[in-house]
């Protein structure tokens, strides 16, 4: 039998199956795509939306309720602890105080600041100071001792995209969304710019911001090491509008390497108030300890401090 009457057979052999039905069963597909109503932007208006945005922000003074969680597969446990007040202010390029709040009594749990380079940290419970590079020098036992004002800073505002040292790229991609009305998961498209960053003579992948397509709001961000490891992966929710100037009000700050992570929920916030230099001061307390963190092998200083304690009231505004 030639080529071409093989064929004939082949195809009207299938069509006699298929109209018989012996050989083949119908099933029906689930459906596991979003219906949402989808917006579309070019990557020139999500890059306008994103700095846009940021330049509109100069100054953050907020209250928020802290929680905190330290574990994961490298720990073999997640421990949660418990949710504190605590108070945030931010003055653009760099500057940022963060205080935390004991429950109940309401004495201080910490106090923290950055100027962008260097942290002050002060811990009345343990009667110690420390300070340090915004870089972990010395990677502590402990997740939290890890921790830098910068990641807080980087995570609360997007960082503006330098068109003379970033390259920006748009990416089609999807994400797993819940869906109430249906209660399950669905698969649902996203925006995500890519930023790689000039560092040197090389480039790296910086960050990922996902936007989502129902409304074109960042609601992701993944920020990456110049390893391309992921070094910070915030979630934004619960997005407000604070005279024009729009700013979630849920912020999820999550730390794969060190295995810890940080919600932020605002309970209140004032953007663009002027905020003063003895607002960011921290002298280190009369009696405390002193302890260096870029030190091979940190240890209290025996150089306590003798001075009068610092008597800037540094609590925001309430």
């Amino acid at each position: 039998m030639s080529g071409s009457r093989l064929l004939v057979a082949v195809s009207l052999a299938a069509l006699v199956l298929g109209e018989t039905g012996c050989l083949f069963r119908t099933r029906t597909v689930e459906i596991r795509s979003s219906t949402a109503k989808l917006q579309t932007a070019t990557k020139e208006e999500l890059l306008d939306r994103i700095n846009t945005e940021v330049a509109k922000i100069k100054t953050l003074n907020a209250t928020v309720d802290i929680a905190t969680s330290v574990g994961g597969e490298k720990k073999g446990t997640i421990t949660d602890y418990q949710e504190i007040r605590g108070y945030i202010l931010v003055r653009k390029p760099d500057m940022l105080r963060m205080i935390g709040l004991f429950p109940i009594v309401r004495n201080k749990a910490f106090d923290m600041v950055s100027d962008g380079s260097e942290f002050r940290l002060s811990i009345p419970a343990k009667n110690k100071f420390y300070l340090g590079h915004n870089d972990v020098v010395n990677p502590a036992a402990n997740p939290l001792q890890n921790l830098r004002p910068q990641v807080i800073y980087n995570a609360l505002l997007l960082p503006e995209i330098d068109p003379t040292n970033d390259i920006a790229v748009l990416e089609d991609s999807t994400e797993i969304v819940f869906d109430a009305k249906k209660k399950k998961e669905l698969e649902q498209p996203d925006y995500v710019i890519d930023v790689i960053r000039r560092s040197g003579s090389d480039w790296h992948l910086s960050r990922k911001i996902v936007f989502d397509r129902t409304t074109l709001i960042p609601h992701r961000q993944i920020i990456y090491d110049q390893q391309g490891n992921i070094a910070t992966d915030a979630i934004y929710q619960v997005y407000k509008d604070y005279n024009g100037i729009s700013f979630p009000n849920v912020i999820e700050i999550d730390r794969p390497q060190e295995e810890y992570s940080i919600r932020l929920t605002v309970v209140k916030l004032m953007i663009n108030e002027p905020l003063h230099d003895d607002q960011f001061a921290l002298q280190q307390p009369a009696g405390t300890e002193l302890v260096n963190l870029d030190e091979s092998h940190p240890s209290a200083s025996s150089n306590a401090a003798t001075g009068p304690a610092d008597s800037t009231n540094p609590t925001p505004k309430k």
